[in-house]
């Protein structure tokens, strides 16, 4: 049964709360204040919320906000996915980390590379730097949302273990699955400028040259 006044969830977080399949246990890695996991127990969508943290203040916060959702959320505290037993939970999402962060965090727990897990994935940095990882570690991208805030672009990912490890193009790595969403011509734009800047920095030869085609192709395909 749903609780009323659930928390109201900003762009990305609702993003990766429509990614969670209902009716499926969820860890919420990285969990911050609760919002998510109230969110989640509160409207009925999971039966379990798992909300963990490796801080002892915001988890205590989350602790607070989801306390009217009695037994359907557990707090836990401990780094990344060491809170869990292998199985416990179906859904994983991780959020309000970079990129670096997620790989190490999904690195550490070999379990996770099972196609029965669904991974909702929030990177704060380095978009392509955790899709070329999923790509090459076997993940296949069921989804992307493409959310705003603070002036900034940010992709909300779904991915699916498949065991189909393959290497990804430059064009794969900086867009995904954006092309067509709502935003896509602005997020390339801040990708652009990224991938630009990246460019400054190399000496003239075969990467300089590889980052300059991938500049004008991705110019090409959002028509910048």
């Amino acid at each position: 049964m749903a609780v009323s006044n659930t928390p109201r969830l900003d762009a990305r977080l609702a993003a990766a709360f429509g990614y969670v399949r209902p009716g499926h246990v969820a860890a919420d890695i990285g969990c911050d204040h609760g919002k998510l996991s109230a969110a989640l127990a509160g409207s009925g969508r999971c039966p379990l919320v798992l909300a963990c943290d490796l801080r002892p203040d915001p988890l205590a916060k989350a602790r607070q906000r989801c306390a009217p959702y009695g037994d359907k959320v557990q707090c836990r505290l401990g780094s990344g996915l060491s809170v869990l037993r292998p199985g416990e939970a179906d859904d994983i999402i991780i959020a309000g980390m970079g990129a670096e962060t997620i790989i190490e965090i999904l690195e550490a727990a070999p379990w996770v590379f099972d196609a029965r897990y669904n991974l909702v994935l929030v990177p704060a940095t380095k978009h392509s730097v955790l899709r070329r990882w999923l790509a090459r570690r076997g993940f296949a991208l069921a989804g992307e949302t493409l959310c705003q805030a603070a002036g900034r672009w940010y992709a909300v990912m779904n991915a699916r273990y498949t065991g189909a490890a393959h290497e990804p193009d430059g064009l794969a790595c900086l867009c995904g699955q954006t092309a067509g969403r709502p935003g896509f011509a602005a997020y390339c734009a801040q990708q652009n400028a990224k991938l630009k800047k990246y460019r400054r920095g190399l000496p003239p030869g075969p990467e300089a040259d590889a980052v300059d085609a991938l500049i004008l192709e991705l110019e090409e395909r959002s028509c910048l």
